[in-house]
Parts: C-alpha cells; structure tokens; sequence
C-alpha cells in the first residue's frame, strides 16, 4: 500500500511494469511521452505556414503543453523509467514534495527514449527562448516561457527522482510555486488575447458652444 493515501491510483506506485521482455514493453506509452512534445513544438516552428493567427497557434500550443505536462508527470515517468514526483500538504498546511524511485526492473530502451525526450525537448525551448528574447518578439517570448517552465518542472522532478528517495525544500520548491503562481496569469493572459478590448464610443456633438 502506497504510504500516502493522498494518491490515487489505479496501479500501485512499483506494481505497473512487472514484464520486463521485449524491445519497447509499453509502446502506446512511449508513443505519447514524444506525441505531445514533439507536436508543440512542430507547430510552433511550422504553424504560421497554415494560419497567420497567433492567439490560435498560442491556444493550441498551450493544450499540448498542459497534455504532455500532466501524461509526463503521472503516467511515462512511472512506467517507463519508475519514477514519479507529486506534491502533498499535511495537516499543518506545509507543503512537501515527494521524489520516488521503484527498484523494479526499467527497460533500457524505453529508459533512453525517456531521457532523450525531456533533455532535447527541452534544449529546443531553451534555444526558441533565446531567439525570442534577442529578436524581441514578447508574444512568443511568453508563449516560450511558459514552455520551459513546464519542461523544466518535469526535468527537475525526474532528475531528483534519479537521486533517490527525498524530499526537498529548495530550488524545487520555489521553482514549483512558481509554476503553480503563474498559471492564474497564463490564464488571464489567454482571456485578453481571445477577447480584444472593444473600441472607445465614439462622441457625438452636443450642440452647446
């Protein structure tokens, strides 16, 4: 039994790869750990050949980002490499997080296919990131930001998972406020590009001198 019961879920955490044969042992797993990621970043280089419109490319790529978000956290992570991150506050309302390993036995196929999915998705990003902000291009520059800070939240995760057994009150702490702070601000950001402020009435004579 999984020690916290804050945790939901299906598989217990270490129970889910019990068969280890085979060159890819979850293949529809390993699929979508890349799908997302890969097609953020697809449209995000070759979308303005389709649409001039950047609050639908913004839009778009926000969605893809939040799936491979959430699909990388909860699900590829613990099953293709047995690692896995979450958060949990306790009754004192101090928030702690949590970084597992399984011991079980990890493909290493899968295992390399992880890893190289967060550490070049990332790279990308990071040079987008660059281009954007010496081109000053702030649209993109936000659309970007948010991109690395998602990718990065996982990367860090995963990368203290791979330590060991912990739990840390540092740089992983502030950068997961971080990330949670600032997703009332994507929103909002979201709201005021889909709905445009409307023009100023205009102003009619009133015939007094």
């Amino acid at each position: 039994m999984d020690p916290h019961p804050l945790i939901d879920d299906t598989i217990p955490f270490g129970e889910e790869n019990t068969v280890n044969s085979g060159k890819l042992p979850h293949p529809y797993v390993t699929f979508f750990h890349l799908f997302f990621r890969v097609s953020a970043v697809v449209i995000y280089f070759f979308g303005g050949i389709f649409t001039q419109s950047f609050i639908t490319l913004f839009v778009l790529i926000i969605l893809l980002l939040s799936m491979d978000f959430w699909t990388v956290k909860n699900i590829t992570g613990r099953i293709m490499v047995g690692l896995r991150w979450w958060n949990y506050v306790d009754d004192d309302g101090v928030s702690h997080w949590v970084y597992e390993s399984r011991k079980n036995r990890v493909n290493s196929s899968e295992s390399r296919i992880f890893w190289a999915g967060l550490w070049s998705i990332t790279g990308m990003w990071i040079l987008f990131f660059i281009i954007s902000f010496f081109s000053i291009n702030f649209k993109w520059l936000l659309l970007v930001s948010i991109a690395l800070v998602l990718n990065i939240a996982n990367l860090h995760g995963y990368i203290k998972c791979k330590g060991g057994n912990q739990e840390n009150l540092g740089i992983s702490t502030m950068a997961s406020s971080f990330l949670f702070q600032n997703f009332g601000k994507v929103r909002e950001t979201i709201s005021s590009l889909s709905n445009p402020p409307s023009s100023p009435p205009t102003m009619k004579p009133t015939g007094i001198v």
